[in-house]
């Protein structure tokens, strides 16, 4: 019988350990602008959980939740530093570094549906947007997500744009505001904290807050009970991207196994969602005292049309704006979503 060093007898088991359960060879730490326990990140958690399964155990990311290394809006910056390695954040937050970030993050009444969103990553050019705005600060933009179209909170009967004419609208600072104030509505500045009881006291007629799902488990429907759902103006593009360098150094496999779980978990995360505003909206019609009110195609094309007006003074104030203006409003145009 061969005699075989104990060594030797150590290197084989290793080798056979290592080939039985492959080792992390990458590495990365993720925070996302949630809160941790909210749903978002929740979602934003089996993506990750999706990913590392995707590349048997390959790639590793460490979600960590809004404010945990970083404040929500120095995330950029702590990536291209190296600090953090990626992302999952609403664009919108860098729109002082410059204002297209602004615009693509949220062109209000651009979207009436998710889907028209993600169509315009992937066929539009808006991936190829975001990453001539997002590369020479550093990042990679991976893909894009969205907690969906907001709900309107309302106190009074809204079918159409005519309807906004002197609405008192908590609505906040930037485009949002001045898209409501084209329309002819009195936008107010108001801190989320304070929407319940200026809707209770009358202070304001109507908000823009967020899902109607939480808008229906914080009562919000219970004293302004005219919402409009789907909503026709704010909708957040939630960008999942990564240190440039660190993308540049994977391998193909695992940049595609980056995209392709983005992707998924974008769908993944609008159907669930979704689904918890149609039962919230099952919820609140049933009580009998609350109205769901629908816009026409027609009335949230008139309401686009005022807000293209807006986008474009946002397109005056940067380069890189007018670039985001001239390609979206050209889908939109081949689309027939606008004139």
């Amino acid at each position: 019988m061969k005699f075989i060093p104990k060594l030797a007898l150590a290197a084989v088991a290793a080798i056979a350990l290592t080939s039985a359960a492959p080792a992390q060879e990458f590495t990365f730490k993720f925070q996302s602008s949630d809160p941790s326990g909210n749903p978002n990140f929740e979602l934003q958690k089996g993506w990750t959980e999706a990913l590392e399964e995707r590349t048997d155990g390959k790639v590793k990311v460490e979600l960590l939740p809004v404010g945990s290394v970083v404040e929500y809006n120095e995330t950029q910056d702590a990536i291209a530093a190296g600090i953090l390695d990626g992302h999952i954040t609403d664009t919108s937050y860098f729109a002082g570094k410059d204002p297209a970030f602004g615009l693509i993050a949220n062109p209000v009444g651009a979207w009436s549906d998710p889907q028209q969103m993600f169509d315009f990553m992937s066929e539009g050019g808006g991936k190829e947007l975001m990453n001539e705005l997002l590369e020479p600060y550093g990042l990679h933009f991976i893909g894009a997500t969205t907690p969906g179209l907001e709900a309107f909170v309302s106190k009074v009967p809204l079918d159409g744009v005519d309807d906004l004419k002197g609405l008192k609208v908590r609505a906040p600072e930037g485009l949002v505001q001045q898209v409501f104030a084209a329309a002819g509505a009195s936008p107010v500045n108001l801190p989320g904290s304070e929407v319940f009881t200026s809707l209770d006291k009358g202070v304001i007629d109507a908000a823009d807050y967020t899902v109607f799902s939480t808008n229906q488990a914080q009562g919000l429907n219970d004293i302004a009970p005219h919402p409009v759902y789907p909503g026709f103006h704010s909708m957040p593009l939630v960008e999942v991207s990564m240190n440039k360098e660190k993308w540049d150094a994977l391998p193909d496999d695992i940049k595609t196994a980056f995209e392709e779980t983005v992707a998924e978990f974008a769908q993944h995360q609008v159907a669930t969602l979704a689904e918890n505003d149609q039962k919230a909206v099952e919820e609140a019609k049933a009580s009998g005292e609350i109205t769901v009110h629908d816009w026409s195609a027609e009335e949230r094309a008139k309401f686009r049309k005022i807000a293209v007006g807006e986008w474009e003074k946002v397109a005056a104030k940067s380069e890189n704006a007018q670039r985001v203006y001239e390609k979206l409003t050209s889908y939109l145009t081949s689309k027939g979503l606008v004139q």
